[in-house]
């Protein structure tokens, strides 16, 4: 095991735009990736679509499914099972709390799954027909678009 620090410096500013004036423009919110984490990303590249991200900034359950199936199905190797629950299990990799009704948090995935496809089409993610796996196989999570000529 090692420790990996994903920030060398972080300067965040709080603001709730509905108590007074905006925040003066100096009050800029800086982070700054540690070296060693920057170098990690950059060595071990997982493709995505920065437009779907775009889409689910405001969705964070789905962002994080959505950049969790990117990286599992770019790096499937063929049909994959992941089982939903237990300590290796989707719930657990996500770090989603431990649902009291496993039918409730299959129904939430399901409709997650829904909200994917919208912007990932080919998401080969399925729920296993005992609902207790997630199949995934290879895929890349980057939509290709059609070149639009200049109008």
């Amino acid at each position: 095991m090692a420790r990996l620090n994903f920030l060398s410096e972080a300067q965040i500013w709080y603001h709730r735009p509905d108590y007074g004036e905006p925040m003066p423009t100096e009050c800029e919110n800086v982070i700054v990736l540690s070296e060693v984490f920057y170098r990690e990303v950059i060595a071990h590249p997982i493709p995505t679509d920065l437009e779907a991200v775009k889409v689910l900034v405001a969705a964070q359950a789905v962002l994080d499914l959505f950049m969790w199936l990117s990286y599992c199905c770019f790096t499937a190797q063929g049909e994959e099972r992941i089982p939903i629950f237990g300590t290796g299990g989707l719930t657990a990799q996500l770090g989603s709390i431990e649902y009291s009704r496993r039918r409730r948090f299959r129904a939430k995935l399901e409709q997650w799954l829904d909200v994917m496809r919208t912007l990932w089409p080919d998401c080969p993610a399925r729920i296993s027909k005992d609902g207790l796996s997630l199949i995934v196989r290879h895929a890349s999570a980057v939509i290709q678009t059609e070149a639009r000529p200049n109008a």
